[in-house]
């Protein structure tokens, strides 16, 4: 596999979270997020389909609850393996996913629509945990 497509090394996965990372398509990066399952990892875009500002892992890992994705802000849970909301204001709706694969105990890119960025978040305004117009006080 090239070695600009590495994303993690599998054991840095976490067994009861997930792994997030940034991937550039052209100008614009978006994050992703790796959820290890018992036999494969899968990995999806991290936003919630209700709310698309609203990011399921902020930094330190989404929640996980009963091996379901869970949205903080809505409570919407999503199928792990499939992405699929079985719960929630966007019940229905599917996480969308970016292709990755596994090789030598690493995790690889595969996905044609994206370029590897970074381990962790785009950097970005987290616009999900706060109002999206500022407020000086003045």
């Amino acid at each position: 596999m090239d070695e600009d497509s590495r994303i993690v090394a599998l054991d840095e996965v976490p067994d009861d979270g997930t792994f997030l990372f940034t991937v550039r398509d052209g100008f614009d990066t978006k994050e992703a997020i790796i959820v290890e399952l018992s036999d494969a990892v899968v990995a999806f875009e991290n936003y919630c389909p209700h709310w698309t500002d609203v990011r399921l892992d902020k930094g330190s890992g989404a929640t996980v609850r009963n091996g379901q994705l869970v949205c903080e802000k809505h409570g919407a849970t999503f199928e792990s393996d499939s992405g699929l909301c079985n719960y929630g204001p966007c019940e229905g709706a599917v996480l969308e996913e970016v292709s990755i694969t596994t090789e030598d105990g690493v995790v690889y890119l595969t996905d044609e629509r994206y370029e590897f960025e970074n381990q962790g978040p785009s950097g970005d305004h987290d616009r999900s945990s706060r109002g999206r117009i500022g407020f000086s006080g003045n």
